[in-house]
């Protein structure tokens, strides 16, 4: 089996970059170890996990707005075996719509798991030998397990072992506070668990802007979900019915069932690499240029194997970039670009670009101006029912350069591309503050938020003078 280009790994980085090479007019092969296209994504990952998220915003829909509305439905009761049936029907829809896109391109997908055995060649377990003048590495991650004592019980499960969940668990303990685990609390917290997180820092989201971080901690505990801030889980007994978590000095918390959420590690094991020439690092993954090139001049690797962002939607973006340098087509993707950073979760954060921290630190704080407009201001979101949240504006003030754009509320999570155009624009707040935004939306108040940034505020009264 004779190709162009081998993509091995059939994720958001695997089968965009095996489209692309093919839209190119690469003979292109994608081989993918598991049942179905889409990886951790498609499979286990996003698409499931955000499925869960609507069903969630359905229930809170129904519990506090409907009747506002003059929706009269009654108190609403989840039924978890139609909504894992409704999860499987859009993760079943969706992959097949992968292979379906392969074979409208003309790539070849070969099952079964893919080993380099050179520069050259990859060897499919139980099938042929396929040979490959590029070959483009995207396995993706998996999720890590810390050496906690007790955590190979059955009863502690990673992302994949909670969506397989047939019953919504009583108790449930989430071990870290970052976005994959704080999403599981948001849903599971609307599906009537009585929900803990566990997180060695002092504070949720560690990595998103330290205000969005107090908003989700103070809605969390609004809600009555348990949150145990800069404790380490030491811990985990198996009593035979239910776990008993131990923390932070000497603290304990009994569950039904314990997800741990402590990050992602690169998929590069077991993959050949070493017969490739490829030099890796177990914990940050392949290394590559801009080009998505790794040590080997024709092998390029992309998402989370490469260790850049865990996240499907630079994959895809690195995905085509890779199959263009693999087909002769120069291309970059710059650690710079404008990434989106959405949450899911109930608030819905979002935010691209530099956070207020890091733009005070980088500029210096004399330099950084900030705006932020408050959704109860925003007659969109009053019809909604959906008040809670902001948007904040961040700008440098010599030039008004857009630096970043972080926020909190309803339909954040698609409002953000607004945010990402404008800073790979290298648009200023002024750009921002003056265009013209539909009303009554929820955009405004991403052009509001300039407004209040540059001290020309239209729908918050004027700050008193000290």
């Amino acid at each position: 089996m004779d190709f162009d280009v081998a993509v091995l790994g059939g994720g958001p980085g695997g089968y965009s970059a095996a489209i692309r090479a093919a839209q190119l007019g690469a003979r292109v092969v994608c081989i993918e170890k598991d049942a179905t296209l889409g990886g951790t994504c498609l499979n286990v990952g996003c698409i499931p996990t955000k499925a869960w998220v609507q069903t969630a915003h359905a229930i809170h829909d129904a519990e506090e707005t409907f009747a506002k509305l003059g929706v009269n439905v009654g108190v609403p009761q989840l039924d978890f075996a139609q909504s894992n049936v409704w999860k499987a029907g859009v993760v079943a829809g969706l992959t097949s719509g992968v292979a379906g896109l392969l074979k409208a391109n003309g790539v070849e997908w070969v099952k079964g798991k893919g080993t380099f055995t050179s520069a050259t060649t990859i060897q499919v377990e139980g099938g042929e030998t396929v040979t490959f003048k590029s070959a483009i590495i995207a396995t993706g991650a998996f999720p890590v397990k810390p050496p906690i004592p007790g955590l190979d019980s059955p009863r502690c499960v990673d992302s994949t072992g909670l969506l397989g969940q047939t019953e919504v668990p009583g108790r449930l303990v989430i071990l870290g506070g970052g976005i994959i685990g704080s999403e599981f609390a948001s849903i599971f917290d609307r599906f009537d668990s009585e929900v803990t997180i566990i997180e060695m820092l002092p504070r949720l989201i560690p990595a998103e802007d330290d205000d969005a971080a107090k908003e989700l901690e103070k809605q969390f505990k609004k809600r009555g979900i348990s949150l145990q801030l800069g404790k380490q889980c030491t811990k985990v007994e198996d009593t035979g019915s239910e776990l008993v978590v131990h923390f932070g000095d000497g603290e304990t918390v009994k569950a039904d069932l314990m997800l741990v959420a402590v990050g992602r590690a690169p998929l590069v094991e077991g993959l050949g690499l070493e017969a490739a020439g490829v030099t890796y690092d177990r914990r940050k993954g392949i290394a590559t240029d801009d080009h998505r090139r790794t040590s080997v001049a024709n092998i390029y690797a992309v998402g989370d194997v490469a260790g850049v962002w865990q996240l499907a939607h630079t994959a895809f973006r690195e995905g085509e970039v890779a199959a263009e340098n693999a087909t002769g087509h120069p291309a970059t993707i710059e650690p710079g670009v404008a990434v989106p950073r959405p949450i899911y979760t109930n608030p819905e954060i979002a935010g691209v670009g530099l956070t207020e921290t890091q733009a005070k630190e980088r500029y210096g704080a004399e330099n950084v101006a900030v705006g932020v407009f408050p959704l109860a201001a925003n007659a969109r979101a009053a019809m909604m029912n959906d008040t809670t949240g902001w948007v904040k504006s961040i700008h440098e003030t010599k030039y008004g350069e857009l630096l970043g754009l972080v926020m909190v509320g309803p339909h954040v999570t698609d409002l953000i591309e607004v945010g990402v155009v404008a800073l790979d624009a290298e648009a200023t707040v002024e750009t921002i503050a003056d265009g013209i935004a539909p009303h009554p939306t929820l955009s405004e108040a991403i052009k509001e938020a300039g407004l209040v940034a540059l001290g020309r505020a239209i729908h918050l009264p004027p700050k008193r003078k000290k």
